[in-house]
């Protein structure tokens, strides 16, 4: 299964998120934000790539379906509620992202 998150810049929460589930049997897993200085951006290639889209708050989800409109319709997009309050790999993020994401995962 192909696992997308996505954020602001896709240096914090996103990043984590790839990095901790990245070796996951069975999936591929990577990231993405929605801004135009994000290190990796968005884009129609990756939603189309995508089984699961995660994204850290409702203003992205939101985002992508102005941005990408039919091709989210057809995605599943889970909104994990976590705010940009967190640094790369910080732990309270990963155990967030962790418990998070595990419903979705089985």
């Amino acid at each position: 299964m192909n696992l997308l998150f996505v954020c602001s810049r896709n240096k914090w929460r996103s990043r984590t998120a790839e990095t901790i589930f990245k070796d996951l049997a069975g999936h591929t897993v990577r990231s993405a934000g929605t801004e135009n200085e994000a290190v990796v951006r968005i884009s129609e290639k990756l939603i189309d790539w995508a089984d699961l889209v995660f994204v850290m708050e409702k203003h992205h989800r939101t985002r992508l379906i102005e941005k990408f409109g039919d091709k989210t319709r057809q995605k599943e997009i889970i909104i994990l509620e976590i705010e940009d309050d967190y640094q790369f790999m910080d732990p309270e993020l990963i155990e967030m992202l962790q418990t998070s994401v595990e419903p979705y995962l089985n």
